[in-house]
């Protein structure tokens, strides 16, 4: 045993003796916090660790439960929860200055603490807290008071010294403080916000009416817009995480394609490695109530995503939009009034004051902004993407996010973590409606049928309303990012709710019916990539959908048109789906790109018998004397060998990936009627585009540009994928595997960039495979293999910062411990029993 691991083990061994007293717990209640439960018992939960220190949670009530929760991840992640606490309430400015940003990537993005500080405190206000924690079941309540208790006990045993040596970064700073429930709930509004009003941040907090100074808003008079005004941007931007790569895979087989003949799901969410959405892996357990295990975002109280004894589910990014754009037609003269059916409305002014740190006093100053709301939602400034899009003199636009009034989804999960049934379990997803951003697949013991739905909450704007209500800049915003409702906002007519389908139930007006949004049910197999829901089974394509709940008939991605690859290849082996043919496949590192067009590549530059040919070439990093890009000459012989000798990979020990990634990086800037031999053709949509243009010369180009960038960051043509991918783990590297989306990698690990001197640092911001589950039912129950793949701590003197991330490293999947039997005898298992008093008052 290591002396690291021998420490921590001493106090595991100390936590446990300590940890059977009742200790006192520092919290103040929220004044929302308003009737107390008389005479309550006091908390009491086991917490049994088992592989890679995954808590195994159980009590014999809900505040109980909530209470070994939030015990549980602020052991494992305290900074990273109280650096998202200060995120969610609005005090980044307090305590790290206005001109810093968020430590890592999240949901929303990475922002100047100062625009963060804004929009949480004007979106995510009190107000916003009161109705989301009124709306909840009493039993979420509990959960989330016992939450925040069990997060505070753990803040009060680190401030009186239990664990010495634990969560360095943050151990006894001042902004490592108490929460109430209120936090939590601010953090789950402002992830429901992710697909939504979070993708419009800083427009949000910049916007101000003409003539008041803002870093971004244009005062041009221009009420004229087209597609070609529109400045280039990534869509992805917009897209749910703002980040090249976020997304999911599943894969769902029913009995007629399996080989047992028994359903299987796979479920693969690309997620962040860092920071406060990253998953935590868990099992939580009430005897008689609740049994699920899976994954939850941290600061969430219950499984996101996950298997009980009778279901199975998992979710990829949706591609349906959950907001929307109203253009305001202002009052001539007054530019924070506007008109509707010609009657006049203010815009709610709400000043907003945040207080800031000076880095250099070390002094707090108050500053306050003016931001303002219509009667859709806020006003956002979109000057960034053309300047006839900013709030000038004779028009504003306002943003209208359909889940802002979403308090549903997390007592849909809870209800998904005790479904009885798959019946039950899409009983339940239609009831609710209440997915904010994600489709859904699930599979249920002993049924031979697969369900996929898109079934969530989106607006209300079918394609008739979308018709006669989009305005002239709303056709321009639809070129670049296709079937977000831009509507005219001076017509009551065209809101959401006045124009929408009324056929079947919704649970408002503003929600489009779950009639009018997509689903399958069948027994052979479902999958989604990220793509739309179009193919989500390509022998019956799903259609008549109206635009807003995404596209059809469009080319679809690298990695969409690999994974009904793999699927149908999996599905083609003698005997149907074997579960380790699938856990083997889906972490087998091929690409589409490599697949369509290496060989193509290769018999344009590298055709055997005649020279590779000599580019001249210019990086963009290289540059003259005088300012000039100098061109190099780059012989193509070497790259052409690595290229053919290459195992068509990226697994950890392949040569080649390197350089084709490259290549392919730099390819895509070729437009895709020079590019491909042939373009896309929506009757073969899984098939097409393909080939190669071979003619054309900067296929060439591009290759040679592809083997500067290796050879002046320091990288061989034939490095192995890691050399150039890895994650750091106590100043090791852990070797990695996998790549990008856009090179059409099914096994995702990316940051997006173009290689440097480090090469691609997986810790540094970059999402990829997250948490992993292949899932199946035997007579007693899931039968579960697990992988996360950035380990359940981040706290680098826990020896559960590592160790899940090495089995990740080595494609070690994992059977999961879900019985009581199963967890007991695990090899290693500890047991810690809490209890402690009931601090937090629950609103009844």
């Amino acid at each position: 045993m290591t002396p690291l691991l021998r420490r921590f083990s001493t106090l595991l061994s100390t936590f446990a003796v300590a940890t059977s007293a009742v200790l006192p717990v520092a919290h103040a209640a929220s004044p929302h916090d308003t009737t107390a439960i008389a005479s309550a018992a006091p908390y009491r939960v086991d917490i049994r660790r088992t592989q890679n220190g995954i808590p195994h949670i159980e009590a014999r009530d809900w505040g109980s439960l909530g209470y070994g929760y939030g015990y549980a991840q602020a052991q494992d992640n305290l900074c990273t929860l109280a650096d998202g606490f200060l995120t969610w309430r609005g005090e980044r400015s307090a305590w790290f200055g206005a001109d810093a940003h968020t430590p890592a990537s999240a949901t929303f993005g990475r922002p100047r603490n100062l625009d963060a500080d804004f929009f949480f405190r004007s979106i995510v206000d009190d107000d916003a807290v009161a109705r989301y924690r009124g709306a909840q079941p009493v039993r979420l309540r509990e959960l989330m008071s016992g939450f925040a208790d069990g997060y505070n006990r753990y803040v009060d045993d680190m401030n009186q010294g239990r664990f010495p040596g634990a969560h360095l970064a943050c151990a006894g700073k001042p902004w490592v403080k108490p929460i109430s429930s209120d936090d939590l709930y601010r953090r789950l509004i402002s992830l429901m916000l992710a697909g939504g009003a979070m993708r419009f941040l800083e427009q949000i907090v910049q916007a101000q009416p003409p003539g008041v100074p803002s870093s971004s808003s244009a005062l041009s008079s221009s009420t004229n817009t087209s597609a070609r005004d529109m400045k280039p941007f990534d869509p992805e931007q917009l897209a749910v995480g703002g980040h090249t790569g976020i997304g999911s895979n599943a894969f769902v087989f029913g009995a007629s394609a399996t080989r047992d003949g028994r359903s299987l799901l796979f479920g693969n969410p690309h997620w962040f490695w860092r920071g406060p959405d990253r998953f935590y892996q868990a099992q939580l357990t009430i005897p008689g109530q609740l049994d699920v295990a899976g994954v939850s975002l941290l600061a969430v109280p219950v499984i996101e995503i996950g298997f009980n004894r009778n279901v199975a589910w998992t979710n990829t990014v949706s591609s349906a939009h959950r907001f929307g754009m109203f253009e305001l037609k202002l009052v001539p003269g007054a530019p924070t009034r506007y008109l509707v059916d010609g009657h006049e409305e203010a815009l709610r002014p709400m000043p907003v004051t945040v207080q800031v740190r000076d880095p250099k006093t070390d002094q707090l100053t108050s500053v306050t902004r003016v931001l303002y709301r219509s009667r859709f939602g806020p006003i956002v400034d979109l000057s960034s993407m053309s300047p006839a899009l900013g709030w000038n003199a004779k028009h504003a636009f306002a943003l209208q996010d359909v889940n802002e009034n979403n308090p549903r989804t997390f007592a849909n999960l809870l209800a998904w973590g005790q479904a009885t049934s798959l019946d039950d379990f899409i009983a339940i997803q239609k009831r609710y409606a209440a997915m904010p951003w994600v489709n859904t697949f699930a599979i249920g013991r002993g049924d031979p049928r697969v369900w996929f739905a898109d079934i969530g909450i989106v607006p209300n704007v079918p394609d008739t309303l979308a018709a006669v209500c989009t305005t002239p800049a709303g056709h321009a915003f639809d070129a670049r990012l296709p079937g977000v409702p831009f509507l005219d906002g001076s017509r009551s007519a065209c809101e959401w709710s006045s124009g929408g389908d009324k056929r079947a139930r919704a649970e408002t007006p503003d929600e489009l019916p779950v009639a009018a949004m997509p689903s399958l049910l069948r027994r052979d197999y479902v999958g989604n990539f990220n793509g739309s829901y179009w193919l989500t089974n390509p022998q019956a394509p799903l259609t008549g959908f109206a635009e807003v709940t995404g596209e059809t008939g469009t080319p679809q991605s690298l990695r969409t048109r690999l994974g009904h690859r793999l699927a149908q290849q999996l599905m083609s082996e003698p005997g149907g789906v074997a579960r380790d043919a699938l856990e083997q496949t889906v972490l087998s590192s091929g690409s589409m790109s490599e697949r369509l067009f290496r060989q193509p590549l290769l018999d344009a530059l590298c055709a055997p018998g005649h020279p590779a040919p000599t580019i001249s070439v210019v990086p963009a990093s290289a540059s003259s004397a005088r300012g000039k890009a100098a061109a190099r000459s780059v012989d193509l012989g070497k790259a052409c060998t690595v290229l053919r000798a290459w195992d068509g990979t990226a697994n950890a020990d392949a040569r080649g990936a390197n350089l084709w990634d490259e290549f392919w990086l730099r390819a895509q800037a070729i437009p895709a009627a020079r590019l491909y031999a042939t373009q896309f053709d929506a009757s073969r949509p899984l098939a097409t585009p393909a080939g190669l243009n071979a003619a054309n010369p900067a296929l060439a180009q591009a290759l040679a540009a592809a083997v500067l960038a290796l050879h002046d960051n320091g990288f061989a043509l034939d490095s192995t994928r890691a050399e150039a991918m890895y994650t750091e783990r106590g100043g090791a590297k852990i070797p990695l595997y996998g790549g990008c989306d856009l090179q059409g990698y099914f096994t995702s690990a990316c940051s997006g960039q173009p290689i440097d001197k480090r090469g691609d640092d997986l810790d540094e911001h970059a999402p990829g495979n997250s948490y992993l589950q292949v899932v199946g039912f035997g007579a007693d129950g899931p039968e579960a293999d697990t992988l996360l793949s950035h380990s359940e701590s981040d706290d680098p003197a826990s020896p559960h910062s590592r160790d899940a991330t090495l089995a990740y490293s080595r494609k070690a999947w994992a059977r999961f411990p879900f019985t009581t039997q199963a967890i007991r005898s695990a090899p290693g298992m500890t047991e810690t029993t809490l209890s402690g008093p009931r601090a937090t008052v629950v609103t009844r």
